[in-house]
């Protein structure tokens, strides 16, 4: 199995101390597991500048394009990824949130779906769960297949020992996260990820080729490899859930008649 370890935080720190655990519990359960490393401190990320590019004529306008699609290429060739980030104000570090600024777009249009991540995050005193939360949800949204969290109070300022109740948390959160990448197994999407994903396939229909406001979503959404399905194809979809996805879409579709995200041409 492939791994990408992505370093979301401004040093190497608490954080990675805790990465580093699993990612040698990961070898010691998969000798065969090979690693890929990405620090966000390393790679000069320029802040997104809100131009919608993305969204609108597609990613590779993006005026920080070359970067963005080299960590996109790197978590493709990944069977699984481990986000680690410090938690600076009971949220993400500013690497990690600009680097989720600039995937944005995949929430209108979902890309990782055969991708199983697990976040890592630590802090001196609160904050840490509520910081895995918003970024696991995050890739939960972007397609994410199954998204772990390993929340953990460190209380410590660069001087952390891992605590003996802490460490069998990484020893289990390694062990199933293993377990679940090597598996390959695609889990259904759960109810939330199937709303959210065929209401943005219904808005998707009113901004196709030929309306005032054609965008990128429209024509993402109209390829014959999705206009039908629920859901993307390398996911199973449970047949009691499909009205679900169905109900949704018609949600999304007659929304997109009275709201019209508009853009200066």
């Amino acid at each position: 199995m492939n791994y990408l370890l992505i370093n979301g935080s401004p040093h190497k720190g608490n954080t990675w101390i805790l990465a580093e655990r699993i990612k040698s519990q990961i070898l010691a359960l998969s000798p065969q597991a090979v690693f890929d490393e990405i620090h966000l401190t390393d790679i000069n990320l320029p802040f997104c500048t809100g131009c919608s590019l993305c969204f609108r004529k597609g990613h590779e306008y993006c005026p920080h394009h070359k970067t963005v699609r080299d960590i996109i290429d790197k978590i493709d060739l990944s069977d699984g990824v481990i986000f680690t980030t410090s938690t600076f104000n009971m949220q993400p570090a500013a690497l990690t949130k600009n680097l989720i600024d600039h995937l944005c777009f995949m929430l209108h249009r979902p890309y990782f779906f055969t991708k199983k991540a697990v976040v890592i995050t630590t802090t001196g005193g609160i904050g840490a769960n509520k910081s895995a939360k918003y970024l696991a949800g995050m890739l939960r949204g972007i397609g994410f297949n199954r998204c772990g969290e390993l929340p953990v109070t460190s209380h410590s300022w660069n001087a952390y020992k891992v605590a003996d109740k802490t460490a069998i948390k990484c020893a289990k959160a390694a062990k199933a996260f293993d377990n679940d990448v090597s598996s390959k197994k695609m889990h259904p999407p759960t109810a939330s990820l199937l709303i959210f994903y065929n209401l943005m396939r219904g808005m998707g229909m009113g901004c196709v080729k030929g309306t005032e406001y054609a965008t990128k979503d429209g024509e993402h959404w109209t390829d014959p490899v999705r206009i039908n399905r629920f859901y993307d194809a390398a996911i199973p979809v449970p047949f009691y859930k499909k009205p679900l996805g169905a109900l949704f879409f018609l949600m999304g579709k007659l929304s997109a008649k009275f709201i019209t995200v508009t853009y200066r041409k």
